[in-house]
């Protein structure tokens, strides 16, 4: 069974975070030049504040408007997160993040971030598994094993 600590293995373990007062237009603009849908908001002291996401933006333009674009990471973020530890299976944190509706959710090592796991990373953990489950029934099935 594949845990949540493969996945960081295999993608890495970086994070990207913005402090409480980075704008929304400097989040937006990190989101899309690094290729992410979501940043951790931290404090100076690196602890974690709370998470920004694409979908948190747009339900506030929803809301909002306009003046979603003069707001504060602070004031958008979502603050009581969904995590995972690294002993966290696949199959959990799939769970996890549709129970929440949520599509990120940041990787704890008692209290320290040491990564973010996106509902694609765990879909294609999911996926490798089950490959690697057929591999081994087809080799079991025709004796090569």
């Amino acid at each position: 069974m594949t845990m949540v600590a493969a996945i960081l293995r295999h993608k890495g373990n970086e994070v990207i975070a913005v402090a409480p007062d980075a704008t929304v237009p400097a989040v937006t603009t990190m989101l899309r030049t690094r290729g992410i849908g979501a940043v951790l908001v931290t404090d100076r002291l690196d602890q974690m504040l709370g998470i920004l996401s694409e979908r948190d933006i747009v339900r506030s333009l929803a809301a909002c408007g306009a003046t979603t674009l003069e707001m504060t990471a602070a004031q958008l973020m979502t603050r009581v997160m969904v995590t995972a530890t690294p002993a966290t299976t696949v199959e959990q944190a799939m769970r996890l993040m549709t129970e929440h509706r949520v599509r990120h959710i940041p990787v704890l090592d008692g209290t320290r971030v040491v990564g973010l796991v996106s509902i694609g990373d765990v879909v294609k953990a999911r996926i490798m598994e089950q490959e690697l489950e057929v591999d081994s029934l087809k080799a079991y099935i025709s004796g090569v094993a």
